[in-house]
């Protein structure tokens, strides 16, 4: 990967015991062992490879509130006012700021798309930051556009950081913590299970004894429940995404509009996306799992590409059991690093290119792929994996995971310590995949 990601030392000595073992070290992971040690327990973050260098750092940057999923929609509120304060509780620099976010609108109907979303919102949680603007209003927020809107809504409370750096200065905050330890290149390779419930972890470089464990994989989750019995509906889809050389002028924050969702970035530079552009191939598990995401497939079929590519056959070719006494996948494959899509990258730039024409010269510093870990409802698993008792699963995020992601890591350590929850975790069962729940998609970009 050409993204360069600030690194974290991991732990060279591996601890005996601690209260919980967290698998995995992107944000998710490592905000869950923030919340528990600034708590008083012990925790340990084992990560197969380096600190977030999967989608933790691949993401775009985006802390947003605008455009949740109701379901999700008071824990990116809490997450928001976690990222405002956490670069002065912790004394780091995650490259926070409240920048504002704008969806725009080039036609009547989007804008009525737009004042709906807010409307529930209203609805259902009272006033909140975001308001509709007229086209003029928009126009303004888009200095040099070369086009008018037609509206939009805009959030100035939200904001965004810096991925690259965000998650491994959080890292290295947990590492200076009392009974915190963080551990690179220790792939966890199974659960020790003592009188059937968790007793601890068995990794590559030895057993780590815990009460509790939560599986913060990421891409990874679904595969590694399935080697206990959990069935964790997942599926993966893949990302593209580019920033741009430093340029002066243009809109500064976030801005989501037709062909393009751009963020301005502490550098000068953008990082641009193609919005809700989807490219998934096909593997194994997505035949299992079909009817389970049948509503996904419907929300999204207009920007869907399916394709078949060597996933198909590396995951048709990894075992289902293994041996903990020996390697792994998990040590195989260090970190997931798909190259960017050519088809992915080159329709953003040039929309931003005829978007804002005075910076027409705009050119790629550098590009990347990345894998989302998504559910069938989009929203995320946090909670109990019931069938095992002490172990939790924090995954799913569905390209989310970044900006909630404090406020995930902290109702996670709510569950695991059995505190008050930060927000109702209820919508954020694995249970209701299976319990009769209907499954439907909700917001999106």
């Amino acid at each position: 990967m050409d993204l360069q990601v600030d690194a974290v030392q991991g732990a060279a000595t591996l601890p005996a015991a601690v209260d919980v073992v967290v698998i995995g070290g992107g944000i998710i992971g490592v905000s869950t062992a923030l919340a528990l040690a600034r708590r008083g327990h012990s925790v340990a973050v084992c990560e197969k490879g380096a600190v977030a260098l999967e989608q933790s750092s691949r993401n775009w940057g985006w802390v947003r509130t605008t455009r949740r999923d109701l379901r999700e929609y008071a824990l990116a509120a809490e997450s928001l006012r976690l990222w405002r304060t956490i670069d002065r509780d912790l004394g780091i620099d995650t490259g926070f700021r409240e920048c504002g976010i704008l969806y725009t609108a080039d036609d009547a109907a989007r804008q009525q798309e737009l004042e709906t979303w807010v409307e529930r919102v209203r609805a259902e949680f009272g006033e909140v930051p975001t308001r509709s603007l007229s086209g003029a209003e928009v126009d303004a927020r888009v200095p040099g556009a070369s086009r008018r809107f037609t509206g939009g809504i805009h959030t100035p409370t939200d904001g965004c950081a810096e991925p690259q750096r965000a998650v491994p200065a959080m890292a290295r905050a947990l590492a200076g913590l009392p009974g915190a330890h963080v551990l690179t290149r220790c792939a966890v390779r199974g659960i020790d299970m003592q009188a059937g419930r968790v007793a601890g972890v068995v990794t590559e470089r030895g057993r780590i004894a815990c009460g509790a464990v939560v599986v913060a994989g990421g891409a990874w989750s679904r595969y590694f429940c399935k080697s206990l019995g959990i069935d964790l509906p997942q599926l993966l889809t893949r990302g593209s995404v580019l920033h741009t050389q430093p340029l002066a002028g243009g809109p500064d924050g976030c801005v989501s509009t037709h062909g393009v969702a751009l963020r301005k970035r502490a550098d000068g530079g953008y990082t641009l996306a193609w919005g809700m552009r989807t490219y998934a191939e096909i593997t194994p598990d997505c035949f299992t799992q079909f009817l389970r995401f049948v509503p996904a497939l419907r929300s999204t079929w207009g920007s869907l590409r399916l394709a078949v590519g060597r996933r198909f056959i590396d995951e048709w070719r990894r075992p289902g059991r293994w041996d903990l006494d020996g390697p792994t996948v998990f040590e195989a494959v260090r970190t997931l690093d798909p190259q960017a899509l050519p088809g992915y990258v080159a329709p953003p730039l040039d929309n931003f290119r005829k978007l804002l024409p005075q910076l027409s010269d705009a050119r790629i510093a550098t590009q990347w792929g990345g894998y989302m870990d998504v559910t069938p409802d989009a929203i995320p698993v946090i909670g109990p994996a019931e069938r095992v008792p002490g172990l939790y699963i924090a995954t799913g995020f569905s390209g989310h995971g970044f900006g909630i992601g404090p406020a995930a890591g902290h109702l996670m350590a709510d569950l695991v310590a059995n505190d008050t929850p930060l927000v109702d975790p209820h919508a954020f069962r694995l249970t209701r995949f299976f319990d009769g729940t209907p499954i439907r998609v909700d917001a999106g970009f």
